[in-house]
């Protein structure tokens, strides 16, 4: 097969979806690796260390999209994009559908097979191509954070940790997911006091014997929420349903229970975000001020710390990329549930439950795409 590595064009994204080490595993297997000029640098990967690994190194992004059947990414096709791609080909990355129609009905309109790596989910209910970057983003969104409680970002000038004799701030986190729990730990490792809101009780009980003693674990209703926000200075909305998009449960009537210069990171804004005042920023330009509440909507978060968000992304994607490479996405889905559960979108046809409930879009079966298929 021929796999193809596009360099990543949205902004202030220097991730790679394949590293060298996965370009010589998938020659070695026989396969061809048309990779994109200049893909890895963002990530520390020369151009020169894909050359040696077997790869054929292009100077156009057009080329590597015309030649690949299957085409591996980190983020979602932006729109120079969505004419690249074309009927039957496979491209597996970070979609995220719910959170833009626009995006949805491109690739309806493409014909691709598009696998999200965000809902590809073991029997355990666990989402091993999403957890490396949750990992990698809830730690992030402490440390973003942090820095804009500084005074000179427009904070309340709030050190983190406190120092003897001055308490520390206080921290909410909305999901006590992976994004949640990793949050928790950077937090509470920096010598904040965090309080972490979760609806599932079996969840509150695990963390409480994982998280150190400065995380309180609260049920998560809307008097708690409330009681909460009135004495953050940083909240981490950190709530995912997989594939769908986020509950809006922090109002914006909420932000005049705050106290001013306080700090909003929501990591779900890729999802739609779990702030009803959210809305997606860049590196660049990370935050905006709403109701004296500064909001920071990074959508790639991970994107900022690119060679450790790279290897942890593609230790976990690429035993999926090899499969689909190796037996074609057909037999690949039908022999790995989980990767099943990563079809979103197949030759025009809505296959996954959450995108087709965001814009009211017709859902079909998947297993009927198999019994079709010759």
């Amino acid at each position: 097969m021929i796999v193809g590595v596009p360099r990543e064009i949205k902004t202030a994204e220097h991730r790679v979806a394949l590293v060298p080490a996965g370009v010589e595993s998938l020659v070695g297997d026989g396969h061809t690796v048309v990779f994109e000029q200049s893909a890895g640098d963002g990530s520390g990967f020369s151009d020169e260390a894909y050359r040696i690994a077997g790869a054929s190194v292009v100077s156009r992004a057009a080329e590597v999209w015309a030649k690949a059947e299957l085409v591996v990414k980190v983020k979602e096709p932006v729109e120079p994009e969505w004419p690249c791609m074309r009927t039957g080909q496979v491209v597996f990355t970070y979609f995220h559908f719910a959170a833009s129609e626009p995006l949805t009905r491109a690739v309806i309109r493409s014909g691709i097979v598009a696998i999200a790596y965000e809902t590809v989910q073991l029997p355990s209910g666990e989402l091993p191509l999403l957890t490396p970057m949750s990992e990698v983003a809830g730690r992030m969104a402490v440390q973003e954070g942090a820095k804009y409680l500084e005074k000179v970002y427009g904070g309340s000038g709030v050190l983190l940790g406190g120092v003897p004799g001055v308490l520390p701030a206080e921290v909410l986190i909305i999901g006590g997911g992976t994004v949640g729990a990793h949050a928790a730990k950077m937090a509470a490792g920096l010598g904040a006091h965090v309080t972490l809101l979760d609806l599932s009780l079996d969840r509150l009980r695990y963390l409480a014997d994982v998280l150190p003693p400065n995380v309180d674990l609260l049920y998560s209703n809307r008097h708690n929420l409330v009681e909460q926000l009135r004495k953050a200075d940083l909240v981490v909305g950190a709530v995912l349903l997989p594939g769908a998009k986020a509950p809006k449960l922090v109002r914006r009537a909420d932000l005049k229970l705050m106290k001013p210069g306080s700090v909003i990171v929501d990591v779900a804004v890729d999802q739609g975000g779990c702030i009803e005042t959210i809305k997606p920023t860049t590196h660049e330009n990370p935050t905006y001020i709403v109701d004296g509440i500064i909001h920071y909507g990074v959508a790639n978060m991970p994107g900022g710390v690119p060679r450790t968000s790279t290897l942890a992304l593609t230790n976990a994607t690429f035993p999926y990329t090899k499969r689909l490479a190796r037996n074609g996405w057909r037999n690949a889905c039908k022999q790995d549930p989980a990767l099943l559960l990563g079809l979103n979108v197949v030759e025009g046809k809505v296959v996954y439950p959450g995108v087709a409930e965001a814009f009211g879009l017709p859902l079909t079966d998947p297993q009927t795409l198999f019994m079709a298929a010759p």
